[in-house]
């Protein structure tokens, strides 16, 4: 059994899902010797995407999970669930990652490697040197990176970029974490999670990561999504100062 587990939200991912999944088992490296375990957390994709993984399961054993959800119920919860089923088990390493490979599956060694080496939040940081991002148009660049720059000065936060995704918790950061006081479903589910983490006094490292828009399926960011991590950053400082993490 691997100590690393790799948990994907999916939701109408079919064009993807099966590329990622041989993408990631064939990583050489991995930890101790041993290949990533992959948690499926699948919100009913009507396309099918939780029957090509449940086909792939007769392949690859355990090393691939699947958690099946009735309807979208938001990011945020579906990787909190994803922690919940993981933290049940003997993982020591928790790693978030889209299915459309817009995180380099390979990156997940780099970010393995730098949790074991003593940090206890690391990112993949799109921001951390200049801005490495291909395939989205600028004006999504731009809101995106002020963005970050928006919430590291309300929160006083030491990270660049605060919205990634493409993540790596230890065990003991996500046992500490009140799952029941994160508020936030979306995007902001990111900032929130990042946010609490550094109030309890965890160490965070950020390695620079290229992000890569989707090429198959559909994008899942819109408008609200990205009002709620902007307006959302107020609500976290007020909640600071009412200190209801700790």
């Amino acid at each position: 059994m691997s100590d690393a587990l790799v948990v994907i939200p999916t939701y109408n991912e079919k064009e993807n899902i099966e590329a990622i999944l041989r993408t990631v088992f064939s990583l050489h490296e991995a930890p101790d010797g041993h290949s990533f375990e992959v948690l499926i957390v699948d919100d009913g994709s009507p396309d099918g995407t939780a029957n090509i993984v449940k086909t792939l399961q007769k392949e690859y054993g355990d090393q691939l999970h699947i958690l099946e959800r009735k309807g979208k119920q938001g990011l945020g919860t579906a990787y909190l669930d994803g922690f919940r089923w993981g933290l049940k088990r003997d993982y020591q390493y928790f790693f978030e990652m889209d299915a459309d490979f817009s995180h380099n599956p390979k990156d997940l060694i780099r970010l393995y490697h730098t949790a074991k080496g003593g940090y206890d939040v690391v990112i993949g940081s799109r921001y951390i040197k200049g801005v490495n991002v291909v395939n989205w148009p600028m004006s999504r660049v731009l809101l995106s990176y002020f963005a970050s720059r928006y919430v590291r000065i309300i929160l006083r936060i030491p990270v660049e970029d605060t919205t990634a995704g493409f993540m790596c918790y230890k065990r003991a950061v996500l046992e500490r974490i009140k799952f029941n006081s994160i508020k936030f479903v979306g995007y902001a589910f990111q900032i929130e999670m990042k946010y609490v983490a550094f109030k309890l006094g965890f160490s965070i490292k950020e390695i620079p990561v290229i992000f890569t828009d989707r090429t198959a399926g559909n994008s899942k960011m819109s408008n609200n999504i990205i009002r709620e991590a902007v307006f959302g950053v107020l609500q976290l400082k007020m909640r600071n100062i009412l200190k209801r993490y700790k």
